[in-house]
């Protein structure tokens, strides 16, 4: 017994001594970033600038786009690569949240199949109409939606998609009903409402600053849990009457479940300090995003609790996908 409690020990020191000795060296050849979206978008906003801050130590990250099924195609290319810190993942709400709620299989599970480095952004979504349509807050748009039974349309950015999670929630809350028409995009769908072929929908605040501005699209409200402030004059869901109503869109890097330690650390040290950056705060704000630095073991957690939250709203609204 006392041998093999020996072998035992020294084989956890020359496993420990492996790993200390490789994160000691880390990085010592080029990084891979996967966004697992197409190019263009607030995920990849984040996706530069947390390349920019990993650069910092000493070695270049390559931006790989790998999109397909919601982001799963590519958040399952990472899950199952090697845990050795060169591949790393842009994490987001819709992949670690949306699709585990609604597909019983993608291919990865949002907790256990990756290690948590850190977050790196946050922002709302924003539920807005075509300024000719009749609602000008929520509420009324709820007795729209009532006094004109199959008249209310909403876009989304696909079957699935963490913009029809957003409708179909208030829809759920507010005891109404509306048509779902689905588009390929986020830019499709916002194009839609200002054709005027669907009335709402949900997009990121990062493309709907300029539309706000010019006017040509009405705000009634935003899903985070505090007014967003480039536009202190829109309530938030809660406030419109909408009760435990939060969602937004964030961003953040993770790695391969069993990415030893202390190259977590290192990776979390250079997002973090970037994260500071006035330069880099100041680019989250040109698009309306909110730097959110968090421990790996914070994020974690918001990771878990994100994955429940979006399987209750799943279940709420009655979706699944296959």
């Amino acid at each position: 017994m006392i041998v093999q409690t020996l072998r035992a020990l020294i084989l956890i020191a020359l496993a420990v001594g492996a790993n200390t000795a490789q994160a000691q060296s880390y990085p010592t050849k080029t990084i891979k970033l996967v966004v697992p979206f197409g190019p263009g978008g607030p995920t990849d906003v984040s996706a530069r600038l947390v390349s920019q801050m990993v650069q910092s130590l000493g070695q270049n990250v390559v931006i790989e786009n790998r999109p397909g099924a919601g982001g799963a195609t590519g958040t399952k290319s990472v899950a199952t690569s090697d845990p050795d810190g060169y591949t790393l993942l842009i994490g987001t709400s819709a992949t670690l949240g949306v699709v585990p709620a609604l597909v019983k299989n993608p291919g990865y599970d949002p907790i256990k199949s990756f290690a948590a480095i850190a977050k790196v952004s946050d922002s709302t979504t924003i539920l807005v109409v075509h300024p000719s349509f009749p609602a000008n807050s929520v509420q009324e748009l709820i007795a729209y939606a009532k006094a004109n039974p199959g008249k209310l349309s909403y876009a989304s950015a696909g079957a699935g998609n963490q913009t029809q999670l957003a409708a179909e929630l208030l829809l759920a809350r507010a005891g109404i009903k509306a048509v779902h028409v689905p588009y390929k995009s986020g830019a499709e769908m916002v194009t839609a409402v200002l054709s005027e072929q669907v009335q709402m929908t949900f997009p990121d605040v990062s493309i709907l600053l300029p539309l706000l501005a010019e006017k040509r699209l009405k705000a009634l409200a935003v899903t985070s849990a505090a007014r967003h402030p480039l536009l202190p004059n829109v309530p938030t869901m809660t406030e419109s009457g909408i009760a435990d109503y939060v969602t937004t869109f964030w961003t953040g890097v993770i790695a391969p479940a069993g990415t030893p330690a202390a190259i977590v650390d290192a990776l979390h040290s250079a997002i973090s300090s970037g994260l500071k950056s006035p330069q880099v705060q100041e680019t989250f704000a040109r698009v309306g995003a909110v730097p959110a630095p968090d421990s790996p073991q914070d994020f974690a957690s918001f990771i878990e609790a994100e994955t429940q939250k979006w399987r209750a709203i799943a279940k709420t609204a009655g979706l699944t996908a296959e």
